[in-house]
């Protein structure tokens, strides 16, 4: 019986060590678990993939008014373009540092708020601008070579020509560059378009992806 008495509490400590156990290695489990889901599906871009965005939409913007500018303002017009030339460059090399960095990062997932239409239409209209991103400063670059005008950079620094001189290209490709200025901006307008209207009318905080400030907690919605 005094075996039997020293070896009960034993016991139930050994069970209540037990009970414990499974608790706290399914505690750690659940907390690796939640930090592996947030790894694997990140509800926002990374913070240099929001820098590049938002510089890029700096660059954009004010190529488009200097475009506009250039044709309404001729008092101006040698002073506007050049800033207009290094500047559609530097879009171009910003551009390809975008898309390589995209290629290499994990992308969060769309808010459930959009239809798969939306969705599909997103992604098309990413793609197009990309696209124009990248095709704008290579015709630009193409035109004045083709119209044998320098490519100043700054100061003596100038690009090398990529097309023979050719007047006839060259008026190929002008009217070229100016509808694809207007496609440009006719996407970054439907661009901007979308996620006002999910940031204002449906609020399912799509812009909390690509903002450079903190992420609202959804408490803050209440």
């Amino acid at each position: 019986t005094q075996n039997t008495q020293r070896r009960h509490p034993r016991g139930n400590g050994e069970e209540a060590m037990n009970d414990s156990t499974p608790s706290t290695t399914t505690a750690h489990v659940d907390t690796a678990a939640e930090a592996g889901d947030s790894v694997a599906s990140p509800t926002r871009f990374t913070l240099l993939s929001r820098v590049l965005h938002w510089l890029m939409a700096a660059m954009l913007l004010s190529m488009l008014f200097i475009g506009a500018a250039m044709v309404t303002s001729l008092g101006d017009y040698r002073y506007l373009v050049a800033i207009h030339r290094p500047l559609g460059i530097a879009v171009f090399i910003l551009a390809i540092v975008r898309l390589v960095n995209r290629m290499l990062s994990t992308l969060p997932p769309f808010p459930p708020t959009m239809s798969a239409t939306e969705r599909f239409m997103a992604s098309t209209s990413e793609k197009l601008m990309y696209g124009l991103m990248l095709a704008l400063p290579l015709v630009g670059w193409g035109m004045l070579s083709a119209g044998h005008m320098p490519i100043v950079m700054f100061a003596p620094v100038q690009l090398p020509p990529i097309l023979p001189v050719s007047p006839a290209m060259y008026a190929f490709l002008r009217p070229t560059h100016t509808i694809l200025a207007y496609m440009l901006f006719g996407a970054f307008l439907a661009h901007l378009g979308a996620v006002l209207y999910h940031t204002l009318i449906v609020r399912d905080r799509l812009l909390d992806r690509m903002a450079i400030w903190p992420a609202r907690s959804a408490s803050d919605d209440h």
